[in-house]
């Protein structure tokens, strides 16, 4: 069942980027969410729309929670079957580079991490995989990346963390080799789970973890609060997802 799922999810999330795609070029309408820089357009919610159809379809009796809202309401359990989708992650990467953003689909079955989708949407390379099925991107099986120390290693942290200072993450990036701000949890994702990236820290939302948790996790990475603790995908968290010795580090830094 899962496997038949999981290709029907595949074939879904490149129509939809190819779709996505086609709408970035024509008008669409945008609006502020909570402000000037929080972005939503028409493009997110016919995807997400289009998205939540098709998995009912795919995967009937599922529960959806989904980023602008068109998921099953009040959600507060993953038991069952529970996909989490965010229909464009980086919207005003979308609205100002049309670049850098991506579509980032998972399932949860009663609580544990299944399958995750991230897709590069101008790239069109689709990082998919699930537990104990290894990660592919397209059609490649990837290895897990080099377990690299902080210092040998470039790290992303959103901005407004190092802006604030938030638990001595400006310390962090002076540790590291680099530091990187994508602003799309999927590209930044992606950085970790092709070893572009040694670690990525964060505020996220359900949307912006759920997948790239059940990947990173595949690959034997580090995905936790950044208190040490399991993060809660149905909440939002300070997380962390790095290889092992990198997060040995981080943890050292931030106490």
């Amino acid at each position: 069942m899962i496997e038949k799922i999981n290709v029907a999810v595949i074939k879904l999330i490149q129509d939809v980027n190819e779709m996505t795609l086609k709408r970035m070029n024509e008008p669409y309408h945008i609006a502020e969410k909570t402000n000037y820089n929080d972005l939503v357009t028409t493009v997110d919610k016919e995807n997400e729309r289009f998205i939540d159809q098709q998995l009912k379809i795919i995967d009937p009796g599922c529960q959806i929670l989904s980023e602008e809202g068109f998921g099953t309401h009040n959600l507060s359990s993953l038991n069952g079957h529970v996909w989490i989708v965010d229909p464009i992650d980086g919207t005003l990467n979308f609205v100002r580079q049309h670049d850098n953003f991506g579509i980032m689909l998972a399932l949860y079955v009663d609580g544990q991490p299944t399958l995750g989708y991230i897709m590069d949407c101008v790239n069109r390379r689709l990082y998919h995989g699930g537990r104990g099925q290894g990660v592919y991107v397209n059609e490649k099986r990837i290895d897990s990346p080099l377990n690299l120390d902080l210092h040998h290693g470039l790290v992303a942290i959103s901005s407004p963390l190092i802006l604030a200072d938030v638990d001595h993450l400006p310390a962090v990036a002076q540790a590291a080799s680099g530091l990187r701000m994508y602003g799309s949890a999927a590209k930044e994702m992606i950085g970790v789970l092709s070893g572009e990236l040694v670690g990525y820290i964060s505020h996220l939302r359900p949307w912006d973890l759920a997948a790239g948790r059940v990947l990173a996790e595949e690959l034997g990475l580090v995905v936790k609060s950044i208190d040490g603790t399991t993060p809660d995908v149905l909440s939002s968290n300070l997380v962390l997802v790095a290889t092992t010795q990198a997060s040995e580090d981080i943890a050292k830094i931030t106490g």
